[in-house]
């Protein structure tokens, strides 16, 4: 049963050309392909080739794909991301302050509103980390590991920085109220340290939907 594994290996390391990644993309498909050769042995050759084909589409179509994924690189998968974490805390930095600065009513009920529904704007965060992972893996394969890492590391420093100046009280914890209370200091170390395994997860879900 080995014929129809290395045809459609061979027929997608042609289609895939003189690209970058072509040896870890046929490493991974190979690993998939042993994994269907497991649950099919039943299967004579003529079957399994088409079974292969329908589980993870003909190599023409896979080779095609991953040509597209070269106009999405690794660097500005990275810079995205970072950008929109910055752009997350900024405006929760700009919202802060203005409501701390201004006397202004429509701020204020937003204010209000915020800071009455805390754990649903910690999920929704952690549904960013989750989706950044997920973007990676499915962008970028077993080459996004790296990758996935340093976009982490850098876009954890808002949350850090933010961490620090509020532990030394360089911002008036008044500011925070009434958010900034213990249960909820510990809720947001806890959140932290979930991030990167939520990220991880969501990089094996991308890997996964990307075959």
């Amino acid at each position: 049963m080995e014929r129809p594994k290395n045809r459609f290996l061979a027929e997608l390391a042609e289609g895939l050309g003189n690209h970058t990644d072509k040896k870890s993309i046929l490493l991974e498909y190979e690993t998939h392909i042993d994994e269907i050769l497991l649950e099919s042995s039943h299967m004579n050759e003529e079957e399994l080739t088409n079974h292969i084909v329908t589980r993870l589409g003909s190599p023409e179509e896979i080779a095609e794909l991953w040509k597209d994924e070269l106009s999405v690189t690794p660097s500005n998968m990275k810079w995205l991301f970072i950008l929109l974490n910055i752009l997350f805390f900024g405006g929760g930095s700009v919202l802060t302050l203005a409501h701390n600065l201004f006397e202004w009513e429509w701020l204020t009920n937003i204010w209000d509103h915020l800071t009455s529904i805390p754990i649903i704007i910690a999920f929704l965060y952690m549904f960013f980390w989750a989706l950044l992972g997920y973007e990676i893996g499915k962008g970028f394969g077993q080459k996004g590991r790296t990758l996935l890492r340093k976009t982490f590391l850098l876009s954890l420093i808002p949350n850090l920085v933010l961490m620090i100046l509020t532990v030394f009280h360089i911002i008036p914890h008044a500011w925070f109220a009434p958010l900034l209370t213990k249960t909820f200091i510990i809720a947001c170390i806890i959140f932290t340290i979930t991030l990167y395994p939520i990220s991880w997860l969501g990089y094996r879900w991308g890997r996964k939907a990307s075959i």
